[in-house]
């Protein structure tokens, strides 16, 4: 496989199954593929269920996928033996959903944070005890005050912030953020995504940054992809998705967003109806079409393709709302 220098993650038609009792399967992530660019900041929406978490850890081999690839930094995960994945993932770091659970109960935090340099033997007692006072520093811990405690003695935000100075002691390429500020309180997840932009900057970090929240993507990231039911429907740039989205499951998601208008009218034909189908049973043909309002007997038939209808502009639909010069698509006839 051919990667650009500028592509550092690679994920090319990942597959995560996973075997149920009496020989039945549950497909979890189905055929999706997207890259995440030098210094960028990629977002993967979707309902709770859809497969964002499932794909984070396929990414870091929590279990490795059970199809396609992963490449990063031009190597393929999969195909790295134990010792040669422990050192990639010094470079590939993750920041789990609940910032207390994610941490050891039982250690201190000069612990916690040093352990991926004892892990991945990255310099000796002195040099590790530097780098985890700077990472504490560099999250707004005093390590002084911090190092010699245990987690239950902080609230959400200071565990997410010891969450974030694990992940960053190794000075790592890219992190995955898989939801990490979904369990804080609104005013501690301001902090949190505002530090995370300051430790991009500082660090040159690349993220991937995972939430069923568009309102918090938008904020955060340069590209967005929208996620159902195990598999991609939309990606695009943020202020492109936002402005026009084509997938009437990402107009469903913005219509949702709270807005603080009280004259605002939400439209009808953009609000979802019924519950997310099972993952063991998925739709024939379009995956959306059970809560689509524009579906038709061809949605049933035929999956959508996955294709560009503009620049950086991909969508998996068979009748996207807004055509590329800006006009309207009304659904075709079946064929």
């Amino acid at each position: 496989m051919r990667v650009s220098p500028a592509e550092l993650l690679v994920v090319d038609d990942l597959s995560v199954t996973y075997a149920l009792p009496r020989g039945r399967q549950l497909i979890a992530v189905a055929n999706v593929s997207f890259t995440v660019h030098k210094g960028e900041t990629l977002g993967l929406v979707g309902e709770s269920g859809c497969g964002k978490s499932t794909i984070s850890r396929a990414i870091m081999q929590l279990p490795p996928p059970t199809g396609g690839a992963v490449v990063f930094e031009g190597r393929n995960l999969a195909h790295l033996d134990t010792a040669a994945l422990r050192r990639a993932r010094t470079r590939l770091h993750m920041i789990f959903q609940d910032p207390i659970s994610s941490l050891n109960p039982h250690r201190k935090v000069r612990d916690i944070v040093a352990e991926p340099l004892a892990i991945a033997g990255m310099g000796d007692a002195e040099d590790r005890k530097r780098r985890v006072r700077a990472a504490l520093e560099n999250v707004g811990l005093d390590p002084d005050q911090v190092m010699d405690r245990r987690p239950h003695e902080f609230s959400g935000g200071q565990c997410q912030r010891i969450a974030i100075a694990r992940a960053l002691v190794t000075e790592p390429q890219l992190v995955i953020c898989d939801e990490p500020v979904s369990a804080l309180d609104v005013s501690v997840r301001a902090q949190i995504l505002n530090f995370l932009e300051d430790m991009k900057a500082h660090y040159h970090l690349t993220l991937l940054f995972i939430s069923h929240d568009l309102a918090v993507v938008k904020n955060i990231s340069d590209r967005v992809a929208v996620m159902y039911l195990g598999r991609l429907c939309e990606l695009a740039p943020s202020a492109r998705l936002y402005e026009a989205p084509l997938h009437p499951y990402t107009a469903a998601l913005m219509a949702a967003i709270p807005v603080m208008d009280p004259d605002r009218c939400r439209s009808p034909s953009h609000l979802l109806a019924g519950e997310l189908p099972s993952p063991m049973n998925p739709p024939s043909g379009c995956r959306f079409r059970t809560r689509c309002p524009r579906a038709t007997p061809h949605c049933a038939a035929h999956e959508p393709e996955w294709r560009e209808t503009e620049a950086g502009h991909f969508v998996a639909c068979h009748f996207p709302l807004v055509a590329p010069q800006g006009a309207t698509i009304s659904p075709a006839r079946q064929p």
